[in-house]
């Protein structure tokens, strides 16, 4: 009996073992599925390369998609260099891009272009055509974060005739007016905005908070 009871034990410490060896594997495994269903970003499509930080090392901008999901979300990340030339990702974004089908389209497409990004004097610029209205938002690196710092906008009234926006969001200033195909312009109105204790951060902002600036 004695020797039995040893055996059943010595058994029933070797089920044990296996049976947490398999909810740990089944565990990792499940862990390693959800990574996996995390990233599906895998279409590109755009890469821009650039200094942002002022450093003189190339910083990488990229917008990739998600074409396993039948909405088509984008996402926006961005790496800075760093002292060991390596570069390190310090924004990631699927909210400052609308996805190509909305779910309250349903089925249908936005009807937008994807907005582009580009470098252009070591601040990040995000091109926007969204029903008509081309927008240009332009942020600035400060600590690791991108702030929003103007907001250019303009709309052609099919004719002769464009109706322009100029925010200056650290000024706290706001310029609107009528311009024809000639220099002259007309109609100016400048506003003086509300000050803004903090510039929003590009992680931060949605497609939609970004019209409504």
């Amino acid at each position: 009996m004695s020797k039995f009871y040893q055996t059943t034990k010595y058994n029933m410490k070797k089920l044990m073992l296996y049976i947490i060896l398999f909810l740990l594997s089944a565990e990792a495994d499940l862990y390693s599925q959800k990574i996996v269903h995390k990233d599906n970003y895998t279409f590109q499509v755009q890469k821009e390369v650039g200094d942002l930080n002022n450093d003189k090392q190339d910083d990488k901008i990229m917008v990739e998609m998600d074409v396993d999901d039948e909405t088509r979300p984008l996402r926006l990340q961005i790496f800075l260099s760093q002292p060991d030339k390596k570069l390190k990702l310090v924004v990631s974004s699927t909210k400052i891009i609308e996805s190509q089908y909305p779910v309250d389209k349903k089925g249908e497409h936005n009807g937008n272009p994807i907005p582009a990004f580009f470098i252009e004097d070591g601040n990040l610029k995000m091109l926007t055509d969204i029903n008509n209205r081309k927008s240009s938002y332009e942020f600035r690196l400060k600590q690791n974060n991108f702030e929003l710092i103007k907001i250019s906008r303009v709309i052609w009234d099919g004719k002769e005739t464009t109706s322009e926006t100029e925010i200056d969001l650290i000024k706290g200033t706001k310029s609107e007016y009528d311009r024809d195909f000639s220099p002259h312009k007309k109609n100016i109105k400048n506003t003086q905005l509300k000050q803004i204790k903090a510039l929003p951060k590009i992680q931060d902002l949605r497609f939609s908070d970004l019209e409504k600036l």
